[in-house]
């Protein structure tokens, strides 16, 4: 069989669990469960029976349980009605009870949301039970789960989008950035571990022959990790990590349920790559003592002396976070909001620190329509940390910006951002190879340090190129497209009154932004 033939058929398998799954989700969904609830739901039942498989199939002389006997996937489907609802129940309180390990992170507080047993017990037996999750290889099923992840972020009223990055842009981010299985990688926001899933993918493939036993486990011990705010999303990391092959079921937790922001990384807690979407949105509520001397309150108090500039807008404490968490000669590629790149105050102190202590090369002007949570207007920020200079010169010698936004329409059902819209930025990127042997062309484009800094506040968001459909007739864009950007707009400006709202003590209801 050719390698398209098994892409092919290998999709087709995919395409049809999401498709089964999903269904059912729609049947569910009129018991009140949301999308988020029914992917966590299918977690748990996917996890027992997952673990059962891979029981029954170690053909050692002593095969290691990974569930207890009574508490595993045998044990659920042998019961019927009520009695296996209650031991559902039984079980996730159970299982619960292992913590900072990846069996703990998946089932922490843990609760049945499937109130009907009838309904209950065809998911797990008719839908979950009647699939061989293990023989449909780690690609095919942790693809499957991530396409249903997919699906819960269309659903704009659970928030789900904000956990979801486009798959093409991971890809492509991961690409340039090149992992290597001696690495340490973090994403500090990580969501449903999208990029810490396409960094292992990515380090398995390229390395696959030339890696020994050593860096293969500490790969899966942590090595590439994730720190995750809301427990209910690392669940559904971790679940996704294991379904990928990341990490050991009963090994260390790789997602950390806490708040990045507020604890300074220090000695081994610091990594070589960070890939990261942190979330956008709305002020977060906190107080921050900085070294300049400033203290911005709200209710939450992060004491983060690293913090040189003082500010709540999370954005830009999440940039500070990076550049404090990298080692020496790390890297990281984050996706940024437009307004961390022209922001005054705070904004304009860490652009020049950053320009200063860092080598800030390169730049991706993200089009609209990618991403899941309207109105987000976004930028991919590549940045190398550096030793302090003795002479006190700046390391950034050149920002490379890439636009691909100008004259660039997507829509995230119609026209979807796939990875080969991203081909041409990879290639001009020239990953793994010196800067100084990019071409410019008429959309990628070197700014030097005197042209940045003489820029008013250092603002960082650069364009050149004009929309030839804001002067040609002929090459205006569907109505539906104009249409949508102007919802994306509107919504941009209304998380902008809130985030104001927010900060003059109205808090703007939340389901006047759905």
């Amino acid at each position: 069989m050719s390698v398209d033939t098994s892409a092919a058929t290998a999709r087709a398998e995919t395409n049809s669990l999401v498709a089964k799954l999903w269904n059912y989700c729609t049947v569910l969904r009129d018991d009140g469960l949301s999308t988020i609830d029914y992917v966590e739901q299918l977690s748990y039942l996917l996890f027992l029976k997952i673990a059962d498989e891979q029981y029954r199939n170690d053909l050692s002389d002593a095969p290691k349980r990974i569930v207890p006997e009574n508490l595993d996937w045998p044990s659920l489907i042998a019961k019927q009605g009520e009695e296996l609802e209650r031991h559902y129940r039984h079980v996730l309180i159970e299982l619960a009870k292992h913590p900072h390990t990846n069996l703990g992170t998946i089932f922490a507080k843990a609760q049945n949301k499937i109130a009907d047993p009838a309904k209950l017990q065809k998911l797990a037996v008719d839908l979950i039970g009647k699939q061989e999750w293990a023989a449909a290889g780690v690609d095919i099923k942790g693809d499957a789960y991530e396409g249903l992840l997919a699906k819960g972020a269309e659903d704009i009223k659970t928030g789900a989008g904000q956990y979801f990055t486009p798959r093409a842009l991971i890809d492509a981010m991961v690409e340039v950035t090149q992992p290597t299985p001696d690495e340490t990688i973090l994403d500090p926001a990580c969501g449903t571990g999208g990029f810490l899933i396409a960094a292992h993918a990515y380090i398995a493939r390229e390395y696959h022959n030339r890696m020994t036993k050593a860096q293969r486990e500490r790969l899966s011990s942590g090595a590439i990790r994730g720190v995750e705010l809301v427990a209910g999303t690392a669940r559904l990391a971790a679940m996704n990590m294991l379904l990928h092959g990341v990490g050991a079921s009963d090994g260390p937790s790789l997602i950390d349920v806490r708040d990045a922001l507020a604890k300074q990384p220090t000695g081994n807690e610091r990594v070589s790559l960070i890939l990261a979407n942190p979330p956008f949105g709305k002020k977060s509520s906190i107080t921050v003592y900085g070294t300049d001397g400033r203290l911005d309150k709200e209710d939450i108090s992060y004491d983060r002396t690293d913090f040189r500039s003082t500010t709540t807008n999370k954005q830009l404490n999440f940039v500070q976070h990076i550049m404090s968490a990298l080692k020496v000669d790390g890297r990281a590629a984050v996706v940024l909001p437009d307004n961390v790149l022209f922001e005054g105050g705070a904004g304009e102190a860490i652009r020049r620190r950053l320009l200063k202590e860092f080598d800030v090369h390169t730049l991706l002007r993200l089009p609209t329509g990618i991403f899941y949570a309207g109105g987000v207007k976004a930028n991919v920020l590549f940045f190398d940390k550096k030793p302090p200079r003795t002479d006190g010169q700046p390391w950034t010698s050149a920002l490379w910006v890439y636009d691909f936004r100008v004259s660039q329409h997507f829509t995230l059902k119609t026209k979807p951002l796939r990875r080969a819209h991203l081909d041409d930025f990879v290639s001009a990127y020239l990953p793994g190879r010196p800067r100084t042997e990019r071409v410019e062309t008429d959309r990628f484009r070197p700014f030097t340090l005197d042209e940045l800094l003489k820029r008013d506040k250092v603002n960082l968001d650069i364009t050149w190129l004009k929309d030839p459909a804001l002067d040609d007739a002929d090459s205006l864009l569907p109505p539906g497209v104009i249409a949508r950007e102007i919802v994306d707009d509107l919504q941009a400006a209304l998380q902008e009154f809130a985030a104001i709202g927010e900060a003059l003590g109205e808090p703007v209801p939340d389901d006047t932004l759905a």
